[in-house]
């Protein structure tokens, strides 16, 4: 079966930098019913295994508030579950991948995403709030000569994608998402190089075909996100 348009249109993003006023690099990013409170914050020392290395670091933090979903979704208090854990190192690993550390020597970049709402594609919306809210730290931190350069190198954004009744779906919802026969959570560059694919069969196996399929959508996807970033970070 042959996708139509519709199945390759993103949600509705909408994107709200400075939505805190006590935080100077925050944004409330929402793709369709999911929203993420993403925040920045570029503080002095680096992990022990950096010390000494000239280099800075970027880690995340993630967590799903109890009102975003219904049941309640219970705090993780003391042990995080294996599933926010790997949700923290991929906005990580996302972030890492485009920031030249060298840049940031002596600083770690403390990414935090919290859910207000999920509604599928939670790691996605984190990742492209992580972004924004990088840029709007970076910004600041040149303007207080914290840091010389900036250390980001390109933009990054992820979205989901998946295969659903036969349909190549882009940005799937929770509903899509709980039904797909294949989903995947791409993360690319500006320049269409990939960072990370997480991708699952739930049912019967996929080909190689399907595969460069869901890739390409993402990518068209991804670069109508970056599109939408770079018009919030201009202000727009």
């Amino acid at each position: 079966m042959n996708p139509s348009n519709d199945d390759q249109e993103l949600r509705q993003i909408t994107i709200e930098p400075g939505f805190l006023d006590r935080h100077p690099a925050n944004v409330l990013y929402a793709s369709g019913a999911t929203r993420v409170l993403c925040t920045a914050t570029l503080n002095p020392g680096v992990p022990p295994f950096l010390e000494g290395r000239g280099k800075g670091w970027c880690t995340a933090e993630y967590s799903l508030l109890p009102g975003s979903t219904s049941p309640r979704n219970g705090r993780e208090r003391g042990k995080l579950s294996g599933r926010t854990q790997e949700i923290q190192r991929l906005i990580g690993r996302s972030l890492r991948g485009i920031l030249e550390l060298e840049a940031l020597a002596g600083f770690t970049l403390q990414l935090d995403c919290d859910v207000l709402q999920a509604d599928g594609g939670t790691r996605t919306a984190s990742i492209n709030g992580a972004y924004i809210a990088t840029q709007l730290a970076v910004k600041r931190a040149l303007e207080k000569k914290k840091i010389e350069r900036s250390p980001i190198r390109e933009a990054v954004a992820a979205v989901s994608v998946g295969m659903v009744d036969g349909r190549f779906v882009l940005d799937l919802d929770y509903k899509d998402d709980s039904r797909a026969d294949v989903d995947l959570n791409v993360v690319m560059t500006r320049s269409d190089r990939i960072l990370e694919v997480q991708g699952t069969a739930e049912r019967e196996p996929f080909s190689r075909t399907d595969l460069d399929r869901l890739l390409d959508v993402a990518s068209a996807g991804i670069q109508k996100i970056l599109t939408r970033c770079d018009v919030a970070l201009a202000g727009g």
